[in-house]
């Protein structure tokens, strides 16, 4: 006897200040996923390029000021109305609210460019974080996929992935490298926390 189970679709948002070059790259890994879909792009800031890129993959996108992440009727009613199962921060400025973290225990997902616990925290981001990589001399660098907490980039590791660091290189020519890495690794590790998580039926 054959017995069907159907599940639902496990709903991300993306949360994204900037560019959106990884959010671009998870939604494309997921645009006929079985399983996973990217159902909503958020940014704080309303000139961020990654609202184009959604817009041109379809994906409904949302502002969201500082003043409404840390309001618990705006935000969880828009993720609600999402039916939103997961959050993927990908270049999120913002720091996430803790009520929100309550409502997603270990579903909030962060990348951040360099081996952590180095280089993270407060004002650690993007460049800034390149910049500190080249001017303290280290070797290598890379990626670090963690949960998030309620402190700056101190939640459990997921995945780490490095790669070297020469005299020679630049914050720019190390940002190059990060970023392959991200395109790389960032969609399959999702991918694969999330469909080994508990099923959503």
């Amino acid at each position: 006897m054959c017995i069907s189970t159907t599940y639902k679709m496990i709903k991300i948002a993306i949360f994204a200040s900037g560019s959106g070059t990884n959010a671009e790259n998870i939604i494309r890994h997921f645009s006929n996923h079985h399983r996973i879909k990217v159902a909503l792009i958020v940014s704080n800031n309303p000139k961020a390029y990654v609202l184009q890129r959604a817009l041109k993959a379809k994906v409904p996108t949302a502002i969201c000021s500082k003043d409404e992440l840390t309001n618990t009727q705006s935000i969880l009613k828009l993720l609600n109305e999402y039916e939103i199962n997961w959050i993927i921060l990908a270049g999120f400025l913002l720091k996430i609210p803790d009520f929100v973290i309550d409502a997603y225990p270990k579903r909030i997902i962060n990348i951040h460019p360099a081996l952590l616990p180095k280089f993270g925290g407060k004002g650690m981001y993007g460049e800034h974080v390149h910049k500190a990589v080249v001017a303290t001399g280290e070797k290598e660098s890379g990626i670090t996929i963690h949960y998030v907490n309620k402190n700056y980039d101190e939640g459990d590791i997921i995945f780490q992935a490095t790669c070297p660091v020469i005299s020679s290189d630049t914050p720019d020519d190390v940002a190059a490298k990060i970023h392959i890495l991200e395109q790389t690794h960032f969609p399959t590790i999702i991918e694969h926390l999330i469909l080994s998580s508990q099923p959503i039926k």
